[in-house]
């Protein structure tokens, strides 16, 4: 018998596969504890129209990813911060300072989780730093880091 899953299942499937189950399997287990729906043909046209949706979700947010990631590339952010006298910085510019300052300066909302950084920046200079945006989309962001 074909079903539709619609969870999870360990050893069987994953959430909206079709997959082939035993006609026992099915209706004593899968049926009564909402696991999986009969793979008939209405049930087969709500799975596609929601992988569609899924799909064009994804398509719109992908778009909207580039399009920041353009966006980010014509942006230098300065950010001021207390230094010794050979550039050393006093603790760090993080991920989360870099993000705060994107939305003071640019209005730009970016997650601290998004902003790439091997280390926190601890000298003063110029930086390139990579934001990934989106699943295969990645920003770049230069930062200039100067003394008060």
């Amino acid at each position: 018998m074909k079903v539709i899953l619609l969870d999870n299942i360990k050893g069987v499937g994953k959430k909206d596969e079709i997959i082939n189950a035993s006609d026992g399997y099915a209706r004593n287990f899968l049926f009564p504890k909402k696991l999986a729906v009969e793979a008939n043909n209405e049930n087969l046209s709500k799975l596609k129209a929601k992988q569609q949706s899924v799909q064009y979700k994804k398509d719109v947010d992908k778009e909207n990813a580039q399009k920041l990631a353009v966006q980010l590339d014509g942006i230098t952010l300065t950010i001021k911060v207390k230094a010794g006298e050979n550039g050393k910085i006093f603790g760090g510019v993080t991920s989360k300072e870099i993000s705060e300052e994107l939305k003071k300066q640019n209005q730009l909302d970016i997650d601290k989780k998004k902003i790439v950084l091997s280390e926190n920046i601890k000298n003063i200079g110029s930086f390139d730093i990579n934001i990934k945006l989106y699943e295969g989309v990645t920003g770049k962001l230069k930062v200039k880091v100067v003394s008060e």
